[in-house]
């Protein structure tokens, strides 16, 4: 099933040290229409997420500088925070729950099927554009 174009008009980061990944995932991502993004660690991580506020962050839990759970402590719980999918090889559920309770909206295991992640995404993006219009509707109130 493919959604082409349902990823357009979105700006995804994705953050995994492992450059095949990196580009894998990204393929996917602009040929889905999104406009994309990629580093190797979490501090470049955190730098870019409050620089250049992308709508979906793609973020792998072992990094170097600084670890996945360390970067969503510092990009999420925010207004304007990213939709974030945290990507792991951990299979522990106590890094699932720790991930979920610092704000990622969801945890894949590698591997992966990208179209699991495609789909994922889209629909976490539209759940977060609906909370943002229904918060916009209750402030014009």
């Amino acid at each position: 099933m493919t959604r082409q174009g349902q990823m357009a008009e979105r700006f995804v980061l994705i953050v995994d040290d492992e450059s095949d990944i990196r580009d894998s995932v990204e393929s996917i991502f602009k040929a889905e229409g999104a406009r994309t993004l990629t580093c190797g660690d979490g501090n470049k991580a955190v730098q870019t997420c409050l620089e250049q506020k992308p709508d979906l962050v793609i973020l792998d839990m072992m990094l170097p500088g600084r670890s996945g759970f360390l970067v969503l402590e510092k990009i999420k719980g925010y207004e304007d925070s990213p939709v974030v999918i945290m990507i792991t090889a951990n299979e522990g559920k106590r890094h699932r729950s720790f991930a979920t309770g610092l704000g990622a909206d969801l945890y894949l295991q590698k591997p992966f099927s990208m179209d699991v992640l495609i789909e994922k995404s889209v629909e976490l993006l539209q759940q977060a554009d609906e909370l943002k219009a229904r918060a916009a509707a209750r402030a014009k109130d």
